[in-house]
């Protein structure tokens, strides 16, 4: 019989282990080595049975364990060493100390929060991130506030059946169970934030408090008894439901995660953020609330919504738009108008979410409404993002479109495996794997190659264990040839990833017999480990899976092809280091940056993939191969047949005979090369440390600056700005260049010359210094186009004939053939770009 309903019941401590309580609930424990080996030690058994999990393995060692280490004085006192190094961790100065401007708090939103397997409120690599983001904020001391949703079921559970086919299962998890604890009022009752619905309803939604560190996470949880069956659900699972359940997950998300910040600073006497980080457009209604709460305070819909831009950070990570959330508006209106947010105009709301299609409702297009910045997530995916947008900024090239990009990096202390740890400080002398001298000549060619063999023998061990699992699971008990799936020696090739049709996880298998030959070489061997989850409700994604499932079955190639299920955190650790080659071969340009690779690289592995995501930029020709991609022009199936015979053709005829190729110490010295060379360039670039510098430097202190500007003498650049641009966009029809002159070209120019441009404009009813007047001048190809462009501001000279005169001397730095021509924006300090309000005017030839 199955239990209806599960309950948690902490153990009690004995008085002198009273701080493991602290070390279990506070998640620097899931990076951080010394207090995972104390646990560890607690029961190696327990450890491993509770999917190294602190809080259940209290639980699970019973006190008759727990009273025998209170006796033990070494055991205390390592308990006690490592709680007064957690409190020195949370209180020390760190990095962000010493920025100059820095916001005192930043809110950081997201549907999913990867931190561990033990809190699983993750699907994928956007959950990932931002558990990275938020773990390697506490350990710079970025003063992040992230906001997220408990899921009660997570995300799902998945099986793989007999017939190859993923199944999913969605046990309930149980918070008091997990490293959480709630948020409560001053009374002791639990805080709550509620959410006002169609038709009278009310949704509530109780508060819990993940410990990142030194970063607090607020999880917002519907299983509340007030509210109704259907109420209770809306948290049930991550990206669960159809369209009126998932829009109710946003508006929790985006509006309930403000209520909830306002709760949590009002009991705690935390600070208020300054700058407000949506991690993907689920968070956008966020923004809403905030110009709910501004309005109240007595400012207008545009001046609210000038200050909101000013301190919002969004990031977009899809490069299709596909994967974008979008909305029936008239759902979306239903939910708007009444006592969600007051004071707000429902139809000038939906104004900042629509697209074309007036029917839909585009949390994208929400996102970057109420974002003065806006990046993707590597330097390509910014392209990407740029041209994909560029519709909301119409008559700018897209190079123009104000979207940047901050490119991903990953939390090495968490994805450095230990024997990479322990490498750096006992041969290197650093306990930051990321920042080691790994070309040292202290460190041997010898001892290098032995631990990556060691993390390989590690995978193996743990491959075989999953496999003999699943196959008695499914076949009532597990044959002998599973004990002898892969081998420790045999070069290895990694491929994990969600399982949308675009990562093309079965590209490998283009051509099965050229896949046997590889798997199956008398020489020179290989070995493939595949794992990752289809969204429930991606049939050609299961398909994939299915069809790798069943190839692996063949007898010939079993022990050399292997599909691990439950693709988690937890198998994570031990396949990016396990693996030599981390393989990637999605459709170019559809992976936005696609970081299992550099976690992977942090170890060691090398890269084999597609120029595309992070590995477009940082692939070098010596940290791993570029798989040729065919381009867009071709038919699908001959650009996956082109690019699959690449792949086996790099296997075959680089990576295997250089994987091979020992010299008389067994040693090879070229792989082992690529090795080095790989950690020592590429750790500190895939660091998450480089990533959190930038949004720092780039966007945060940037934003928070602006939001002083605009709230400062009581929002006066605000009042005054939210006029300025409605003026602004309504005279812009009447404006004009009506009028260019040149001087300087009544000769053949050479290079060292200036011409002097002098521009004639029709204003209308604004003023010159309503607009920045600019001639924008580079090389022309044949059909008239500009490149290599640069732009140069003309200055107001005065009135003629009822026009507005702007002239300008340009310098001639190029020769060449040259273009130029001459547009007028709007022209505001409080604007952070040109092309932000999305109006400009072109001179007409």
């Amino acid at each position: 019989m199955k239990a209806i309903r599960k309950l948690t019941v902490r153990t009690s401590l004995p008085e002198r282990l009273t701080a493991l309580e602290a070390l279990a609930t506070n998640l620097r424990w899931s990076w951080h080595q010394p207090t995972r080996a104390l646990f560890r030690d607690i029961s190696v058994e327990g450890w491993r049975a509770t999917g190294h999990d602190p809080v259940q393995l209290l639980g699970w060692v019973g006190t008759e364990r727990l009273d025998e280490l209170a006796d033990d004085a070494e055991f205390v006192a390592r308990v006690d060493e490592q709680a007064a190094d957690l409190q020195h961790y949370l209180r020390q100065a760190r990095w962000y100390q010493s920025v100059e401007r820095a916001p005192e708090s930043i809110a950081y939103f997201s549907p999913e929060f990867g931190i561990t397997s033990a809190l699983p409120q993750y699907s994928g690599g956007l959950g990932i991130l931002a558990g990275d983001h938020l773990k390697t904020a506490s350990d710079m001391g970025v003063p992040v506030l992230g906001v997220g949703l408990f899921y009660q079921s997570g995300y799902f559970r998945q099986e793989i059946s007999q017939e190859g086919w993923q199944h999913e299962s969605y046990p309930v998890l149980d918070p008091d169970g997990l490293p959480l604890k709630i948020l409560r009022e001053p009374d002791g009752t639990a805080a709550e934030i509620s959410l006002a619905l169609p038709e009278g309803r009310h949704l509530r939604a109780r508060i819990w408090q993940a410990l990142i560190g030194r970063v607090t996470l607020l999880l917002l949880d519907t299983s509340v008894q007030e509210n109704e069956p259907d109420l209770r659900a809306i948290s049930d699972r991550l990206y669960g439901g159809g369209g009126e359940h998932r829009l109710r997950q946003e508006l929790l998300l985006g509006i309930g995660g403000v209520r909830a910040i306002m709760k949590f600073a009002e009991i705690t006497g935390a600070a208020l953020p300054t700058v407000f980080h949506s991690n993907e457009g689920h968070a956008g209604f966020l923004g809403i609330e905030r110009m709910s709460r501004l309005v109240a305070e007595g400012l207008t819909f545009d001046e609210a919504l000038a200050v909101v831009r000013a301190g919002t950070v969004f990031t977009v990570h899809t490069p299709v738009p596909a994967g974008i959330d979008r909305f029936d508006m008239q759902l979306v209106r239903e939910h708007l108008t009444g006592d969600l947010v007051p004071g707000l105009e429902t139809e000038r709301i939906l104004a900042l979410g629509a697209e074309e299609d007036p029917n839909v409702f585009n949390m994208a297009h929400l996102g970057f409404s109420l974002a003065q910045r806006a990046n993707g997530v590597a330097k390509l995916h910014g392209e990407v993002a740029r041209s994909m947008f560029a519709e909301l900024w119409h008559g700018f090239d897209a190079a123009e479109v104000p979207i940047t990009s901050v490119t991903n990096g990953v939390h090495a202390p968490t994805w450095t495996a230990v024997p990479m740890k322990r490498l750096a400080h006992d041969v290197l002398g650093t306990a930051e794997s990321s920042k080691a001298d790994w070309a040292s000549e202290a460190l041997s060619d010898e001892t290098l190659w032995n631990v990556r063999r060691e993390m390989r023998e590690h995978l193996v061990e743990e491959a075989r264990a999953r496999t003999a699992a699943r196959l008695e699971r499914t076949d009532g008990a597990a044959p002998v040839w599973a004990s002898r799936i892969l081998d420790p020696d045999i070069l290895t090739i990694g491929f994990a990833r969600r399982g949308a049709t675009y990562k093309r996880l079965t590209l490998m298998l283009n051509d099965p017999e050229r896949l046997k030959q590889l798997l199956t070489h008398p020489e020179r061997p290989v070995q493939i480990i595949v794992a990752g989850k289809a969204h429930p409700a991606d049939d050609a994604g299961k398909s994939l899976i299915q069809q790798l499932v069943s190839f692996a079955k063949d007898p010939e190639v079993r022990e050399r092809l292997v599909f691990l299920e439950n693709y988690d955190i937890s198998m994570a650790k031990s396949l990016y280091p396990g693996c030599d080659i981390w393989l990637n071969n999605p459709l170019r340009p559809m992976e936005a940056c696609g970081t299992s690779g550099m976690k992977a690289a942090l170890n060691g592995s090398l890269n084999l993939s597609i120029l595309d995501g992070w590995w477009d930029e940082y692939s070098d020709g010596k940290n791993g191969w570029d798989i040729p991609s065919s381009g867009e022009h071709i038919a699908e199936h001959e650009r996956d047949a082109q690019e699959a015979a690449a792949f086996y053709d790099l296997v075959e005829h680089e990576i295997a005979p250089r994987f091979y190729d020992r010299d008389g110490q067994g040693v090879p010295r070229a792989w082992v090369g690529q090795v080095r060379h790989t950690l020592s360039t590429l750790s500190p670039e895939v660091s998450s440390e480089r990533m959190m510098t930038e949004y720092v430097e780039r966007l945060y202190v940037p934003a928070a600056d602006a939001v002083d500007a605009m709230t400062a003498d009581g929002y006066r650049t605000a009042r005054e700005f939210a006029p300025w641009a409605q003026r602004v966009r309504s005279g812009w029809n009447d404006v004009s260049i009506d009028r260019i002159a040149v001087r300087g070209v009544d000769r053949v120019p050479t290079v060292g010359d200036t011409i002097r441009a002098r521009v004639l404009v029709e204003l209308g009813s604004l003023e010159p210094d309503d607009v920045l007047i600019e001639a924008v001048a580079g090389r022309t190809d044949a059909d008239g186009n500009l490149s290599g462009t640069e732009r140069f501001a003309l200055e107001f000279a005065g009135d003629e004939n009822g026009k507005r005169v702007f002239e300008a001397a340009i310098p001639l730095e190029r020769a060449g053939t040259f273009g130029y021509t001459v547009r007028a924006l709007p022209k505001h300090h409080a604007l952070s770009d040109v092309a932000e309000m999305g109006l400009v005017e072109y001179a007409r030839g």
